[in-house]
């Protein structure tokens, strides 16, 4: 097996519904948001590339009515590697993290006055509703904190081609990128959570 090509796709993504991929909470505050998104340690949102990584290989598998990465198609296999015995290869895909364009992030929401809850992000409301009463369980309200609207993340996936790769690993990608923006990222997708748009080029 011997590398002949290597591709880089890059480009953006561009939330169109407020994006929630939770982290750890730093502290115990009162009032403080229950369910915060994961940070870098410059307390900037990010979107992890193993996030990016498994939301497109589950909706892949899905699509060829694969529940189970054991029965993944030889093309997902090849594309995501594998460990199991017998059907053992590296991946040839590499997801970096997605990181915030903080530049834009600021002329879309500082320099405009929108109103957020942090500097980077906002607070949803959330209940549960007690069926008989009609009203908020006890303990029902929660504060969820999501990346706004209109942020953009720039990303990259380095996809590498063997000489005995025979299957449409570059196509398959592009496939699974589509089938992401049609559901979504992140958590709360039922909810209306992580719409996004992907732009990007090839190189």
């Amino acid at each position: 097996m011997r590398l002949v090509e290597t591709k880089i796709v890059k480009g953006t993504i561009t939330l169109k519904t407020g994006l929630h991929i939770g982290g750890s909470k730093s502290s115990l505050d009162i009032g403080g948001l229950d369910s915060p998104v994961i940070k870098t340690p410059q307390g900037i949102p990010y979107i992890p590339g193993s996030s990016l990584k498994g939301k497109i290989r589950s909706l892949l598998g899905l699509k060829e009515g694969s529940f189970d990465v054991k029965t993944d198609s030889d093309v997902l296999i090849k594309m995501f590697g594998s460990s199991e015995k017998g059907k053992e290869t590296i991946s040839r895909l590499i997801f970096r993290d997605a990181v915030l364009d903080e530049a834009d992030f600021k002329k879309v929401f500082t320099d405009n006055d929108a109103i957020l809850d942090t500097e980077y992000t906002e607070a949803k409301y959330e209940n549960t509703i007690d069926r008989k009463s009609g009203t908020t369980k006890k303990g029902g309200l929660r504060q969820i904190e999501r990346v706004p609207a209109g942020a953009k993340f720039n990303f990259e996936i380095v996809v590498s081609i063997f000489d005995d790769d025979k299957e449409d690993i570059l196509g398959t990608l592009k496939e699974g990128i589509k089938l992401m923006e049609a559901n979504y990222l992140g958590g709360s997708g039922s909810r209306g959570y992580g719409k996004v748009e992907v732009a990007y080029e090839i190189e």
